[in-house]
């Protein structure tokens, strides 16, 4: 496979996007699988509805947000155990320049985003045939 469709994770000290509400943001899950033709990335954002699920592509950085709403009031609930944190997601890629943007899909079920990055046609590996110089 080639290296010009890698996607690489931002670490360290990356500007953030400054959030307008409180609350925690978590960072998905992410399992990202190459494909001859496609990588395809899965993202768990349990909680998530598709309405709330922002997918963004600019200057090849892929930004995934998805908001989640309580499940509870919690000034009206007495909770008497809260362990699951709730919270919306928020994650960033820096795209190579092996995908194609106007082949970037996105379909949300059972919790799980799946994020198809079709790569462009020159960096899709091909065969090439071997013939005899006979």
């Amino acid at each position: 496979m080639t290296d010009h469709t890698a996607i690489e994770k931002q670490e360290g000290n990356v500007a953030q996007v400054e959030r307008t509400h409180s609350g925690k943001t978590y960072l998905p899950q992410v399992d990202i699988v190459e494909k001859d033709d496609e990588m395809v990335l899965l993202a768990d954002m349990p909680g998530a509805s598709p309405d709330g699920i922002d997918l963004n592509y600019e200057q090849g950085e892929l930004t995934i947000q998805g908001l989640v709403k309580p499940r509870h009031d919690i000034e009206s609930a007495d909770l008497l155990l809260q362990e699951y944190g709730v919270g919306d997601f928020e994650r960033r890629f820096k795209l190579g320049e092996g995908i194609d943007p106007n082949r970037i899909t996105a379909e949300f079920s059972d919790g799980v985003l799946r994020v198809r990055l079709g790569k462009t046609a020159q960096s899709i590996a091909r065969r090439i045939p071997v013939q005899t110089g006979e």
